[in-house]
């Protein structure tokens, strides 16, 4: 029973390990979503100022261009950090199904337990009660002699 549940506590560890990089790969890539946002307003007030100041159509349209590009990037990023929370989701699901199941078995282990120490224990009253009856009839048979 104790290799079946040292088996549950490395998978219990490998699947934290993996809980872990899910909940680091999300931060990565929320990170990455903040810088595009960041860029993106970025863009946003330099088209403002170019439409703000002296015409300069070229200079507009790369703005523009850099605005709808980082649009474009915001909506591909905001999709990974989707698969990321689904994969870290995914992770918390499994590392607590290994959790149930590691403590499901520690309990088995302790109820196995608990029934040997009760069977070593009706043994030991067996014994002893065997041994009083032992006594018991060879004191009788040894008085009748008597």
């Amino acid at each position: 029973m104790q290799n079946i549940l040292d088996i549950k506590y490395k998978l219990e560890d490998q699947q934290k390990t993996a809980f872990s990089l899910a909940r680091q790969k999300l931060t990565r890539e929320e990170q990455k979503l903040e810088e595009l946002n960041t860029k993106k307003q970025k863009y946003q007030q330099e088209l403002k100022m170019q439409m703000q100041s002296l015409l300069n159509v070229r200079d507009i349209k790369w703005y523009e261009d850099a605005v709808e590009t980082m649009k474009y990037k915001v909506r591909i990023q905001m999709l990974i950090v989707k698969r990321a929370e689904n994969e870290l989701e995914a992770a918390r699901i499994k590392l607590t199904e290994i959790m149930v199941d590691r403590k499901t078995h520690e309990k088995l282990k302790e109820n196995e337990f608990e029934e040997f120490k009760n069977e070593l224990n009706s043994i030991e009253k067996k014994e002893v009660d065997e041994l009083v009856s032992f006594k018991y009839n060879n004191n009788t048979v040894s008085s009748e002699e008597d």
